[in-house]
């Protein structure tokens, strides 16, 4: 059973993932451990949070049932590898990206239960986007209980290893882009008169309303746009501008360079 959850290395997506399960009241504070690098940064960051900062990662690993290896993906084998007997009979979560089970499983090695995740920075207000690799090591029960921590952070899907790149490009890189389209909007709203706090906060709840309405009618993109542009209306001239100035194609077009990086 998950009762304590420690989190190996605390940057931005430890902290995400951290602020998430205290907000879903997911487990107390206390039941929340981190270790890092700087020790001072590393207070300072759970201080706040109630969270229990531990002075190294083996004291980390020994008092967690369930461990989240969140360090730079360059660091992880540096960090594991000298854990692997303090892990053995633990539950290990992965995030750091293009890291893969069958990496991971062989540098760990047996007698320790594995997966790999691949989480969005969302998953701060309960609303994000957590991949897991179809293969792991994990119990039915681990399975189970982890799968059920991680809902808290919001939608969590399973793929196969071959589809997490693409799928973490469109979750992982996605929210940046996001932001660039919400940073737009808001400036044009204060070109045209608009306070910005109010303009941004118009066009973060359209961001967020019309993501609902495809998540919970399950229609196709190209409808949800017509449904708005009634013939000779001002929507359509939007649009056809957006067009013009190759909206689509620069979208897609950022994806592909990441994949290809």
């Amino acid at each position: 059973m998950i009762r304590t959850v420690g989190f190996l290395g605390f940057g931005n997506m430890a902290q995400a993932m951290a602020d998430g399960l205290l907000r879903a009241q997911a487990l107390p504070a206390g039941q929340l451990l981190a270790s890092a690098h700087h020790w001072e940064r590393l207070v300072a960051n759970t201080q706040g949070r109630g969270m229990v900062p531990c002075r190294d990662n083996r004291e980390l690993a020994q008092k967690s049932d369930l461990i989240i290896a969140a360090v730079k993906p360059y660091l992880l084998e540096e960090v594991l590898a000298p854990l692997r007997e303090d892990l053995r009979g633990k539950v290990v979560v992965s995030v750091a990206a293009g890291w893969s089970f069958a990496r991971l499983s062989q540098l760990l090695g047996e007698g320790v239960r594995c997966l790999c995740a691949m989480p969005n920075t969302p998953v701060s207000v309960g609303e994000g986007v957590i991949l897991l690799e179809q293969d792991h090591s994990l119990t039915p029960g681990e399975y189970e209980e982890v799968t059920g921590l991680l809902a808290h952070l919001g939608t969590v899907e399973a793929l196969p290893a071959g589809q997490m790149g693409i799928a973490g490009t469109l979750s992982g890189c996605g929210p940046a882009y996001a932001a660039m389209f919400l940073e737009a909007l808001g400036d044009a709203g204060v070109l045209h008169g608009l306070p910005r706090a109010l303009a941004y906060r118009l066009a973060a709840q359209m961001l967020a309303g019309a993501g609902k309405l495809q998540l919970e009618t399950g229609a196709h993109p190209g409808a949800m746009k017509d449904a708005v542009c009634s013939p000779g209306g001002t929507t359509i001239v939007g649009v056809a501008e957006l067009e013009r100035k190759g909206f689509r194609g620069a979208v897609i077009g950022a994806i592909d360079a990441v994949q290809k990086k």
